[in-house]
């Protein structure tokens, strides 16, 4: 709730982006949007850290983003 009270408007544009996104995909670009590492994503839901790259790799594709481009940089754009 904290995150969603400074980035109020973060989910609905990500949505309109990818409205297919799961909430468990929603909560993994708020992790992403704090800047944290797959290292630090995968403590924190205790999976491993390729099941975290696996799921990066599904977000590129819900949000129609090439290899080139980085999912981590394209979040932080969100706004």
């Amino acid at each position: 709730s904290r995150f969603e009270k400074i980035h109020d408007t973060f989910f609905s544009q990500l949505i309109k982006l990818g409205p297919t996104l799961t909430p468990y995909d929603l909560r993994m670009c708020a992790y992403l949007k704090l800047s944290l590492s797959s290292k630090e994503i995968a403590a924190l839901l205790n999976i491993k850290v390729s099941s975290v790259e696996i799921q990066r790799s599904r977000l590129r594709k819900k949000l129609n983003l090439t290899q080139d481009e980085n999912l981590g940089t394209f979040i932080l754009k969100v706004s």
